[in-house]
């Protein structure tokens, strides 16, 4: 048994809002790591469904989880324990101008980051495509 399996997997619905050649991304205050909106599918919920439920808590608005995007595996350490999420990702448009957006839960803080400096962003096996394809095969 790994520690992963230890550990559990999440479910988590997340939404790609894009307005003004900017991407909404989210954090937890004072903290670095910066992820798609949305949150934890609860039992009897679609995905759809906990992405504007999500929004709804978080920003206080409404909005419309769209087209199925893919799906995104993630592991990593949290707190010194491991975890892993299955993120189901669906385009998202927000019923409000994005200027008026703010997060209406304390841990938790928004940005809009222009779609030119997404490339942090990345996970380094998919940054390295650009340049040299067989990277992502390197042990």
């Amino acid at each position: 048994m790994n520690e992963y399996e230890l550990a559990g997997i999440e479910v988590v619905a997340r939404g790609v809002c894009v307005a003004d050649g900017k991407l909404l991304l989210c954090r937890a205050k004072g903290g670095s790591t910066t992820y798609l909106p949305g949150g934890h599918v609860e039992f009897g919920e679609t995905g759809r469904q906990a992405l504007e439920r999500e929004v709804r808590e978080e920003l206080g608005v409404s909005s419309s989880a769209g087209k199925f995007l893919g799906v995104v595996e993630n592991a990593f350490t949290q707190h010194g324990k491991p975890h892993a999420e299955v993120n189901l990702v669906y385009a998202l448009r927000i019923d409000a101008a994005p200027e008026t957006l703010a997060a209406r839960e304390d841990w938790i803080e928004f940005e809009w980051r222009d779609l030119s400096r997404l490339d942090d962003l990345l996970p380094a096996a998919f940054r390295a495509l650009g340049s040299d394809p067989e990277a992502v095969f390197a042990p």
